[in-house]
């Protein structure tokens, strides 16, 4: 019997969908994958059932419909003072298609990657896919700091690429403009592109606007900036994403990106489009999981939890052993969802090596207020009963 690809075959489940699969089978609140309960803006459920009505329900372009890419160009114009046009923007199947695609452009056999942990777990597979090497810059806690010292030790003749997620996920943490600054720095004094995944650049509560690698001196015509619609307007199962680089690099994405999905649904599009013109329905939906964070983040203070400091994202870490729990953060999501019916994610899971911090543990918090509350109840009661 012919056997399966061996490089699919050695990979484990994702822990989200890990973590997912548990809460359904114990009937627990799920704190651990990062989507809310609540559906998208009704303007937005409107805008894609007129859009069935009234478009096109067949291939749009496979760069993405004009009025998306337009959409995206006039929101980082305007939101992010970013000097964007239409033929910089990719249209993709959800972000993560996007980070494909753009390793896929970017990245050759033999480049090494450079790879900040706690990371997202998709961010590894896809540069081995390519043949390449990622190569595993640590940032520690609480604050989660990128180190120029340890970048500089990682960068060999062969570093291609890096990767940088801002705001983090998952901690929430967000780059001030000196980490910017550096890392644009960096990338410019070894010539190295910089894939930028900054899905959650409007899900942030510190009141400052986002800003992006992209409008750093140097870093034009070497970043691909990638964007997600299931973020920004909490519309997970719509998977619209999209790329943003310098038109020549645009180019290369499309092609990548034609044999991924090709095309992402267009009345999904349309939708969203009109979604991205509509400031005051982007603020209402950071209000909202603002409000959400309070609940969690006070709730478990409240509990004597040790609530690690995160100003973006819809997740909250604690410090385990902090909050008077001994347990390893795997130990602890486990016995969690099976013991108290709360579903998390234990962050050494994000993490490759053997020098993880596994103390710390993820909570998505954008959730109902009753939800966030029971969860909390639940967890605290789990912790004061633990021999």
């Amino acid at each position: 019997m012919r056997t399966l690809n061996p490089v699919y075959t050695a990979l484990p489940t994702t822990i989200f969908e890990h973590m997912s699969g548990l809460a359904r089978a114990h009937g627990a609140i799920n704190l651990g994958q990062g989507f809310p309960d609540d559906p998208p803006p009704p303007a937005l459920t409107a805008a894609v059932a007129r859009a069935m009505a009234e478009r096109s329900q067949h291939y749009p372009p496979m760069a993405g419909i004009p009025e998306l890419r337009d959409a995206v160009a006039t929101f980082y114009r305007t939101q992010q003072g970013l000097d964007v046009s239409r033929d910089q923007v990719i249209v993709t199947s959800g972000a993560t298609e996007a980070i494909a695609a753009a390793v896929l452009a970017v990245i050759s056999p033999g480049d090494e990657v450079l790879l900040f942990q706690p990371a997202y777990d998709a961010y590894a597979p896809l540069v081995r896919r390519v043949g390449a090497h990622p190569v595993f810059v640590p940032l520690a806690p609480p604050h989660w700091q990128h180190d120029c010292a340890a970048i500089a030790a990682a960068i060999t003749p062969r570093t291609r690429a890096m990767i940088v997620n801002d705001p983090l996920n998952p901690t929430g943490t967000v780059m001030d403009n000196a980490t910017r600054t550096m890392l644009a720095g960096v990338a410019v004094e070894h010539d190295l592109f910089v894939i930028c995944d900054e899905v959650w650049e409007t899900v942030r509560f510190d009141g400052a606007p986002h800003r992006s690698l992209l409008a750093e001196p140097g870093m034009a015509t070497r970043t691909v900036k990638i964007g997600s619609a299931g973020k920004i307007f909490g519309a997970t199962g719509w998977k619209v994403g999209w790329m943003v680089a310098a038109p020549e690099v645009a180019g290369v994405l499309a092609k990548a990106h034609q044999f991924l999905t090709f095309t992402t649904p267009p009345m999904l599009q349309w939708a969203v489009a009109e979604g991205l013109g509509d400031a005051r329905l982007i603020a209402a939906q950071a209000a909202g999981w603002a409000a959400s964070r309070d609940v969690l983040g006070n709730g478990l203070a409240a509990q004597g939890f040790a609530v690690l400091p995160g100003v973006a994202t819809w997740f909250t870490c604690i410090d385990l052993a902090a909050s008077g729990i001994a347990l390893d953060d795997r130990t602890v999501a486990e016995r969690l969802v099976r013991e108290a019916g709360v579903a998390s994610i234990p962050l050494s899971a994000l993490w490759e090596g053997d020098d993880a911090p596994r103390h710390v543990l993820r909570l998505c918090y954008s959730k109902p207020a009753a939800m966030v509350h029971e969860a909390i109840g639940r967890i605290a009661r789990w912790r004061d009963n633990l021999g």
